[in-house]
């Protein structure tokens, strides 16, 4: 078990990473391009409409219920029996995915209107967005679709492919940005069309692994299909208590839109940055921990259940602390270095910083409700995330209204930030109740040392970073050796602390490994 989910866990990392990185490339192509202006502004509320859809259906709700009733199946019925399961279910959310991409398209000017009703107040903004969202919005139809197509490979165990299929959208928008946009009427509508071959492209890529499996869907409808009928009983719930984050971030977009140009685009940039470290750690595991956790609820093993569960939150600290302090010491220079070119000014820069250092304070809590989740819906009870997530977004919505008069975009994020930590405490409290999790020996020890490790490495960069007017002298490669340098040398310092503190290898195995 160790070897596997240590093998795993890195290959989806690796391929999100290698994601990411080409996601940054395509945000500084378009904030070069494109600045933080009204038409970036447009499309990322075009854009944010079917992703935020897309988390809520197939990645949050589809794959939360999919997995652990496909885990089941394959763990206690034959592949017959499965490929029953894949067709039915492909029928299903194509039928019911058409017919919301169809609603979508027609109903784009009252989405722009409810997402983001601030800009009804410039028409030409207002039009914009709503002529890139009919664009965009068929994006959902397909990417959903890709997510079903991820989730059969990840409960195979094929977790590379799902991880690296991302990569393809950002290589579209890219050369949407780079190409295709100097040829329209309205350049920013280029990134639009880019997302939407992304969506195709996507799609395509994972059907050979699928036939490869033996899975290659053949969409059928049939009512009242066991399999179809408990995956439903179960989305329905996690629709919601698996997209409470992206809930929230949609609200940021919804009260930014009222607020000054480029606030929208501020938002996004230090989200895409939060969103690094939570894709390739945060994601990576809880991708690689719910089909097991699912496998040994079927298999009725209770303490192996708690263990890992309880292997999943300690890196969650491991790995997050450190990120975390980094993404608040290094706010300014990572966003200079990233995007400050062409049409991203200084002041977007300073702008960008301020939400990224609160969104950044609510990591923790973002990677923990990823995780402990998991504890849930690999036991397949989706109504207890349920209730968690409408506490915090309640106040998320408290949070917002106090904090966004002083702190404007900044406490948008900050909100979102708190809401998520008050998430993770709620499903923690409750899965501790349930008796299925408890935590292992060690505890104490692990946080002393790995909090001695942060502080160590959070002065370390505040001493040696310097100020947003240093950066923002320097040339791009100067900026990006610094960076590069200075992530290296607090990764070192957090690394040495921790282990003159007692922390070793051995505290951090998976459970078969443990003694």
């Amino acid at each position: 078990m160790a070897q596997g989910l240590f093998k795993s866990i890195a290959s989806v990392g690796a391929m999100t990473f290698i994601s990411r990185v080409l996601g940054f490339v395509r945000d500084m192509v378009i904030a070069r391009v494109f600045g933080a202006s009204a038409g970036a502004d447009a499309f990322f509320v075009a854009f944010k409409i079917p992703n935020f859809l897309r988390r809520l259906f197939a990645e949050g709700a589809f794959s939360q219920a999919f997995v652990p009733v496909l885990s089941e199946y394959k763990t206690q019925r034959g592949h017959e029996e499965v490929k029953e399961l894949v067709d039915h279910v492909s029928g299903a959310l194509t039928g019911v995915l058409f017919l919301v991409t169809v609603a979508g398209v027609i109903a784009a000017p009252l989405l722009i209107w409810l997402f983001a009703p601030g800009f009804s107040a410039d028409k030409s903004k207002f039009d914009l967005a709503v002529d890139m969202l009919r664009i965009t919005f068929p994006y959902l139809l397909f990417i959903s679709l890709t997510a079903f197509a991820g989730g059969i490979l990840n409960a195979y165990g094929r977790f590379a492919v799902p991880a690296f299929t991302p990569v393809f959208l950002n290589l579209c928008m890219i050369a949407a940005a780079l190409w295709l946009a100097p040829l329209m009427a309205e350049p920013v509508t280029a990134l639009a069309w880019g997302v939407f071959a992304a969506g195709v492209v996507q799609l395509l890529f994972q059907w050979p692994y699928l036939r490869g499996l033996r899975l290659l869907p053949r969409p059928r409808w049939r009512r009242g299909h066991e399999g179809v009928k408990r995956i439903l009983k179960l989305m329905l719930p996690v629709m919601f208590g698996s997209s409470v984050a992206q809930i929230n971030l949609l609200i940021d977009t919804l009260i930014a839109s009222f607020l000054v140009t480029g606030s929208v685009s501020w938002l996004y940039y230090s989200d895409r940055l939060v969103e690094f470290p939570l894709g390739i750690f945060g994601v990576a595991l809880a991708t690689v921990i719910l089909p097991k956790l699912s496998q040994q609820h079927a298999q009725s093993s209770p303490e192996t259940f708690s263990r890992t569960l309880d292997w999943g939150l300690r890196w969650v600290l491991v790995v997050g602390l450190p990120a975390t302090v980094g993404l608040v010491v290094l706010a300014a220079p990572m966003l200079a270095t990233l995007f400050y070119y062409g049409e991203f000014t200084r002041h977007d820069v300073l702008m960008s910083s301020y939400s990224l250092m609160a969104y950044s304070t609510g990591l923790l809590g973002f990677i923990l409700v990823k995780v402990l989740a998991s504890g849930f819906y690999s036991r397949q009870d989706t109504r207890t995330p349920v209730r968690c997530a409408l506490a915090a977004m309640g106040a998320n919505l408290v949070l917002n209204l106090v904090f966004v008069w002083h702190l404007a975009h900044a406490g948008l994020a900050l909100a979102t930030a708190l809401a998520a930590s008050l998430n993770a405490a709620l499903l923690y409290r409750a899965l501790r109740r349930t008796g299925a999790f408890h935590l292992q020996p060690g505890w104490r020890a692990l946080l002393w040392r790995l909090s001695a490790a942060s502080v160590a490495m959070g002065v370390l960069l505040w001493w040696g970073a310097g100020s947003l007017d240093d950066w923002a002298q320097w040339g791009a490669s100067q900026r990006a050796w610094r960076l590069l340098l200075w992530i290296a040398a607090g990764a070192a310092v957090y690394a040495a602390v921790a282990l003159a503190a007692g922390l070793r290898p051995r505290h951090l195995r998976p459970p078969a490994d443990r003694p």
